[in-house]
């Protein structure tokens, strides 16, 4: 990992999935870092019909705290799963909201890295591209 604040995410992450993630309907635990420096955390909501995941919930914490700006986030599993990269839906959400955010990721056993979220979305759709 390339620095100390991204190790504090992590343990962030999985400090909150330890505590908060219990039975099916929290599952994953997020953390991301604001452009001040400040920590914010969610978990994921499952519920049948689709429900957010942490990342998503993160993303709508850290709008209630007033910070708009994300520069870093991560999603931590359960039951000692670890570091699980976003699904597409997320991916696409972080685009667009955040288009210079950096997403830790899990490039393999025990080891993970930050990498741009455009590099998770190859030839990706940017909506804001698309608007008048």
């Amino acid at each position: 990992m390339d620095s100390a604040h991204d190790q504090e995410l992590v343990e962030a992450a999985t400090e909150l999935a330890e505590r908060a993630c219990r039975g099916d309907n929290h599952t994953v635990a997020s953390a991301a870092r604001t452009a001040d420096g400040r920590i914010v955390s969610g978990v994921n909501v499952y519920h049948f019909t689709g429900g957010p995941c942490a990342e998503l919930v993160t993303i709508g914490a850290a709008a209630t705290a007033g910070a708009y700006e994300l520069t870093t986030i991560v999603a931590v599993g359960d039951g000692g799963r670890g570091v699980i990269a976003p699904c597409g839906r997320c991916r696409q959400v972080l685009l667009d909201y955040f288009p210079r955010i950096r997403v830790i990721v899990p490039t393999g056993p025990g080891s993970v890295e930050a990498v741009p979220v455009r590099e998770l979305l190859a030839h990706a759709y940017v909506w804001r591209d698309h608007q008048e």
